[in-house]
This record gives C-alpha cells, structure tokens and sequence, in this order.
C-alpha cells in the first residue's frame, strides 16, 4: 500500500509540476502518459497530442527535436548533437559544431531499437522499421528498414494489405468494436483468441 501510495505521489508531481522526472521513468509510466509527460515538462521544441513515447526510449537534445501529432516512438535512440566533434576539436586544433535537428512529421511509427541521427525529418505517414539506422530523410508515406535506412515499401500499400489480412482474424469484430487502440476490457479475451488462432485449442492436460 505504502509503495503504492509513493508512486501517486511521483506520478502527480512528475506530471503537474515536472518533478522526480527519473523516479517517474522508472515507475514505468505508460507510453501515452509518459509522452504528455514530456510535452508538458520535457524541453522538446514540440510535442503534439496523441503520441505514445516507450520511457526506455533514450532520447537526448531534446530542444533540436521536434514531434508531431500521433507518433509512437518504441525503445529507440534520437540523437541531435554528434558527440564526436569534441574528439575533432582537440585533436585538429579547431572549434566546430556538428548538430542538427531530429523533425518527426503527424503520424510516425519508430520501432524497437531505431536510431535517429542528427539532421533527419520523417514522415509525415511512415514507418521506421525495427534495428533501424536512419542517415537521411525519412520520405512521407513510406517504409523504411536496415543500416543505412532505405525505403522498402509504401505505407498506404501496408494499410491496404492489412485490411485484407484481418478479414481472416476471428477475433476482427472485438477490434473494430475497441474504444482506442488499447481496451482493458476486451484485452483477456482478445490475447486467448490470438493464441488459439496462432496454436489451436490448449490441450487440458498441458
């Protein structure tokens, strides 16, 4: 009760007042109240509204970052300032900057273990696939996936292909019914009927 007690406490003072913002990431907060988190307290340059943004994400020059409407970032990294120019500077005698913005358009997946290097824009409408490195602008309405990200499908095509795909899903009628993207109310219910599609009925005796 007690421990409890200590994380309302955190998660309002994190969320009213931007403070205890590391013990607030480490209670695990969900990804859509860690993103408002962040809008509100973050130093963003932006945040928009409706996005998921994973509390292990690990995502650093936050003023250089910018990000749009409905973007859901995983655990990734998004990087504004090439940390290897303070090697440069010492090594050749000079003083220069490397830097660069991170602009995320509405709309914008970022999967598991992405990286997001200075000076990029994504989207608007894209998907940065899973391991990820993104060098280069992100164009709208594509796909994108490997070391160098490169395009490897259009995103209004994957949309078109889902929607075939769910026709078979008996479990399409509770997601079409489902408030939002995420409903506890079904969620039990929707987990069995994927893992009786997936395997078939559990045998009583395992």
């Amino acid at each position: 009760m007690l421990k409890g007690l200590l994380h309302k406490v955190i998660r309002k003072a994190a969320l009213d007042q931007g403070r205890f913002a590391q013990l607030y990431r480490k209670t695990n907060p969900p990804p859509q109240e860690y993103a408002e988190f962040l809008r509100r307290h973050g130093a963003y340059y932006a945040i928009g509204e409706g996005c998921y943004i994973s509390p292990t994400a690990n995502i650093l020059d936050h003023e250089y970052i910018r990000v749009g409407n409905n973007v859901w970032i995983a655990d990734c990294t998004i990087v504004g300032h090439d940390g290897t120019i303070g090697m440069i500077n010492t090594a050749f005698g000079v003083k220069l900057d490397k830097v660069g913005k991170v602009d995320i358009r509405d709309n914008v997946a970022i999967c598991h273990g992405a990286i997001i290097l200075p000076g990029v824009t994504i989207g608007p409408n894209a998907i940065v696939g899973a391991g990820s490195v993104v060098t280069k602008d992100v164009p709208k309405n594509s796909i994108v996936s490997g070391v160098p990200a490169k395009p490897v499908g259009r995103l209004d095509m994957m949309v078109q292909m889902l929607k075939i795909q769910n026709k078979e899903f008996p479990w399409r009628n509770l997601i079409e019914a489902r408030a939002g993207t995420y409903d506890p109310k079904i969620e039990a219910e929707l987990r069995r009927m994927r893992v009786e599609y997936f395997y078939g009925k559990r045998d009583a005796a395992e």
